[in-house]
């Protein structure tokens, strides 16, 4: 019983149950003693089970923040980017689908990066092979090509960098 009591304590674990109580109680968009109880217990059952353990999987706050603030500023910046090109009666866009490969790790976060890259300014997933580890994107303007380019790849170190995975070994 000691050992459990030393488990639940550790300050890693504290902060996960803790980050996903709030979330379960935003979720349910209220804070009650039934929302915290019932997510306190959901949130025991998730770490108990290894879904959030650090040996398949962790969070690094800070990194994970910087990664936030990346995808806030670009959702900003899209909004005003299709504001602009609705707003004004020219048409500027050049449009291109491109292909953009992702590194070995970061095809453990495809899900991510689909959602993170959409928000990208005049940027759009059209498709995502998972196996190859390719994205194919729909980009307004195709002289951000390199731009965009550069940036899957730094939302990819990002994300690699918030939510690194354990290495299953296999190699390409």
């Amino acid at each position: 019983m000691n050992g459990f009591i030393t488990t639940l304590m550790q300050p890693r674990r504290l902060l996960i149950m803790s980050a996903l109580t709030a979330a379960w109680c935003a979720l349910w968009g209220n804070v009650s003693i039934a929302n915290l109880a019932s997510g306190l217990v959901l949130a025991g059952a998730v770490t108990s089970v290894g879904l959030a353990n650090p040996a398949n999987g962790s969070i690094r706050p800070i990194p994970l923040l910087h990664l936030l603030g990346v995808v806030a500023v670009d959702l900003v910046k899209s909004t005003f980017s299709v504001a602009h090109e609705i707003l004004t009666p020219t048409d500027y866009t050049d449009e291109s689908i491109i292909e953009v490969p992702l590194s070995r790790e970061g095809r453990e976060h495809l899900q991510l990066l689909v959602v993170a890259i959409t928000l990208t300014p005049g940027t759009a997933v059209v498709d995502a092979d998972p196996d190859e580890g390719l994205l194919y994107l729909h980009l307004l303007h195709n002289s951000r090509r390199a731009e965009t380019v550069d940036h899957v790849h730094e939302l990819t170190r990002l994300a690699c960098e918030a939510l690194p995975v354990r290495s299953s070994g296999v190699s390409t």
